[in-house]
This record gives C-alpha cells, structure tokens and sequence, in this order.
C-alpha cells in the first residue's frame, strides 16, 4: 500500500496534480475538498460541526483504505507549517497509514502568488469545488493566508523519507504527476 500526501497552499494544484497521479497509477485519489464539499451541504467548515464532520469522514475513508487492498491513495492537504495541530494531524495519518505496512511519500507544491492567483479561477478547481467559485471570495481568502499561514515548507524543515518539493510555476500537471512517479517508483 502507498499513500502519496500532496501538500502546498490554495490553488497551487495538488487536486490537479493528484489526479494526473491517479490516471497513472493504481492509487484512488481523495482531495481535501472532497469531504469539505459534501459537510458544506450542511454546516459550512469553518464551524466547529463542519470540522468535525470533515475529519470524522476523513478518519473513516483513512481507516478503511490503510486496512484494504487497494493500491493505495493520494491526498491533498493544506497543511500550515507554522501550526502544530496540522503537524500532529499529518503525523497521524502518517502512523496510521505505516502501521498497516504502507509506505508514506510526500510532495509538496509550490509556485508563485500571481500563478496561483491564476489557477485559483481554472475550471477543473471550480468545478470541483463549487465553495471556490465565488472568486472574489476565494482569492481574498487565498492572499489573506498569507498572512497568518505558512504554506510552504522551510529549506530541511520536512524530515520525512520519501519526500519531494516541486516548484510547480511554469510546469504542467501532467509533468508534475511524472516527476513524483518516477521519484518514488509509483
């Protein structure tokens, strides 16, 4: 079992990325938004009942794939580095997923403000994340971040094995999705 963790900030393409990863290999993918969508139906993420849902479906899905036979999966996640719960939570998925016998690979994204600000309207991100699609919204959220959120990893910060830092400016997803392929032999 493999489980590939996508990680960057808003519109930086790990949804993109991950599926291109998934149309070349056996690994399911599972984006974060996934999960925010369908609770959004209900309570909106930012409240404490949405999280909770969010992360008890998550939990459930982590869970039932680490125990499976599947291939394995890949999951985007906006992980704030300078945040201490987002590294607990990304140490338990980690742990849950090794103590089945997976193997954990990591990616991270990154690419430059007026980029993302770019893909931030792309019609695969709205059309797969319809709470994304009040744009003005989105990207006010998106540089707003920046502000109090650390999005992006420092140089030796991530000690993981397995793991791989991408710009991803100028390059396509498809290329992306290659690159992490052969990096890690998916």
């Amino acid at each position: 079992m493999k489980f590939v963790l996508i990680t960057g900030p808003q519109a930086v393409g790990k949804m993109t990325v991950g599926q291109e990863l998934a149309k070349i290999t056996d690994l399911k993918l599972f984006h974060n938004h996934m999960t925010i969508e369908l609770v959004n139906h209900f309570f909106d993420y930012g409240t404490k009942e949405g999280k909770r849902l969010v992360n008890l479906f998550r939990q459930e899905i982590f869970e039932e794939v680490s125990k499976s036979n599947l291939d394995g999966m890949i999951f985007t996640y906006l992980w704030a580095f300078n945040l201490q719960a987002d590294w607990d939570y990304v140490n338990r998925v980690t742990q849950l997923f090794e103590s089945k016998g997976a193997t954990v690979y990591y990616v991270e994204l990154e690419a430059d403000l007026d980029e993302r600000i770019q893909r931030n309207k792309s019609s695969n991100r709205l059309e797969h994340k319809p709470s994304k699609r009040n744009i003005e919204w989105s990207e006010s959220r998106l540089k707003k971040s920046i502000e109090n959120y650390r999005l992006n990893s420092l140089e030796g910060e991530i000690e993981f094995p397995n793991y791989i830092k991408i710009n991803n400016t100028n390059l396509g997803a498809e290329e992306v999705a290659e690159l992490v392929k052969r990096e890690f032999n998916l």
